[in-house]
């Protein structure tokens, strides 16, 4: 469970520093239903970017943000759906959109759920600790954002080798950014930084997504029901909700599954990640190009018992489908193939992760042939405003797009997508994936045995969603305390 003990005399301060940068936070059930937030801050929001560094912008850390650049307010949860011309199954493939987040991600989310019940408690002290966010990516720049509404000090750790997007936003926000060697494979060597800096002296508090239940908690509660809301008005009669395909990354957003199959019984969860480092799949390792998923290691905060299938997408597919969205002749291809401008014009919505999650709904509905009455979720992290500089790079070193490229990306990645790399979960085979978490999280990371033993129980995972009522209780208290709480 989350730990919702208060420490009085960092609460009292960090009341204080909420007080003094006008800081209001969100509840839970405001991000669920921004109908609840008050009318007072959807005014203020009306004069506000979407990436600004400003408190109201807590407000916008939901699915329901107006997809424009400024002032939007709120409606329906955002998404795509892609057609069968596109996707080559009959099955209804619909992406939420992580691009009208603050920071263009929704890892920001996760960011604020792992954040906020340490604040709200007084365990995080934004006046005298530093915040420390690893990541592979979006979720480092989450809370370097979160952070900067803070005033607080920030350390953002990644790999060296991420998208230089990236590292220039991160750059203007966090306090310190550390680049650790590799690329998203490498997130042992993020961790490995976490205990040097732990072993340094300073007041830090380190936010690690992938063992933060808070993460969980966000997505269970805030994604896993917007993707209800979606599924619900999008089911007919005779409709059916198949699950969630998804590559893993630090879990978090996999939890919506938990949630989407409590909503709808039957649905399936499918975690997927790259074939070229098969960690949940093979128990393997490598290296690979899909940005920001993070692997050969498994999650603590995966709850692996509640997944009914393992699947793998190579570099390759994800590569080529960014190039095949973007590029004039990929869209002129996909236009003579049936799909529609609205569709075309809406494809930079997709990130490299993005595209492998796509992909991995292809595969979940082939898997279970799937027909029209189906609908198969997955998200967009991020756009392709994180990767143009990956775009040119192939440019550089692959040549021009041309028209046979397109068609060939999209008749060998997308169309010809198969039900390889897919392994169907038995009991032993989820409590085989779950013991690997022993040697990251025991023997490496100060986990003990008692603990991962507890997290096998179903009865672990059907108590944190329990907190997300004591969390909002908690913030509304902290709301009051600071004065500020919105009317």
């Amino acid at each position: 469970m989350i730990d919702l003990t208060v420490d009085p005399k960092g609460l009292e301060n960090a009341v204080r520093r909420a007080r003094e940068r006008g800081v209001v936070i969100p509840t839970l059930a405001q991000m669920i239903d921004p109908s609840k937030i008050p009318a007072s801050v959807v005014q203020k929001l009306r004069g506000v970017g979407l990436w600004d560094v400003d408190p109201v912008n807590l407000f916008r850390i939901n699915w329901h943000n107006e997809p424009v650049e400024k002032g939007g307010g709120f409606g329906a949860p955002n998404f795509i759906e892609l057609p069968p011309e596109l996707t080559g199954v009959e099955a209804r493939v619909v992406a939420m959109v992580g691009k009208w987040f603050p920071t263009g991600a929704h890892k920001v989310g996760a960011a604020f759920g792992c954040l906020v019940p340490r604040l709200v408690t007084g365990q995080f002290d934004p006046t005298t600790h530093k915040a420390v966010w690893p990541s592979t990516g979006n979720y480092c720049r989450g809370g370097a954002y979160d952070s900067a509404l803070l005033g607080c000090e920030s350390i953002a750790i990644l790999p060296a080798g991420m998208s230089r997007e990236r590292f220039a936003w991160l750059e203007k926000v966090a306090g310190e950014v550390i680049k650790t060697p590799g690329t998203e494979s490498n997130v042992k060597e993020i961790f490995d930084k976490c205990w040097e800096l732990r072993k340094s002296g300073q007041a830090l508090t380190i936010f690690n997504q992938f063992e933060e239940m808070g993460n969980y908690l966000w997505h269970h509660e805030v994604t896993g029901r917007a993707m209800a809301e979606v599924a619900e008005r999008l089911l007919g009669p005779r409709g059916k909700m198949a699950g969630l395909a998804v590559t893993t990354g630090s879990a978090g957003t996999i939890a919506s599954g938990d949630y989407l199959k409590k909503r709808f019984p039957g649905a399936k969860i499918a975690a997927s990640e790259a074939a070229e480092c098969p960690t949940l799949l093979r128990n393997g390792f490598g290296e690979h190009r899909i940005e920001g998923i993070g692997d050969k290691h498994v999650p603590w905060i995966h709850n692996v018992r509640n997944t009914d299938m393992v699947m793998a997408i190579q570099d390759e597919a994800a590569l080529s489908m960014i190039r095949l969205f973007n590029e004039p002749e990929g869209k002129r291809h996909l236009a003579s193939r049936g799909v529609s401008p609205e569709v075309i014009e809406r494809l930079p919505l997709i990130g490299i992760s993005g595209a492998a999650n796509i992909l991995s709904a292809i595969k979940m509905a082939k898997w279970y042939e799937l027909g029209r009455e189906s609908v198969v979720m997955t998200v967009l992290t991020d756009s392709i405003d994180m990767y143009r500089s990956r775009l040119e790079e192939m440019r550089q070193t692959r040549g021009e797009f041309l028209a046979l490229h397109a068609a060939v990306a999209h008749e060998r990645w997308v169309l010809g997508a198969g039900t390889d790399l897919i392994e169907e979960l038995t009991y032993p085979d989820r409590k085989r994936v779950h013991n690997l978490k022993y040697y990251t999280w025991v023997e490496q990371q100060g986990r003990t045995h008692e603990e991962i033993q507890a997290l096998w129980s179903e009865d672990t995972w059907a108590s944190v969603p329990a907190q997300a009522g004591e969390l909002d209780r908690l913030i509304d208290e902290f709301n009051a305390r600071t004065g500020l709480a919105a009317h």
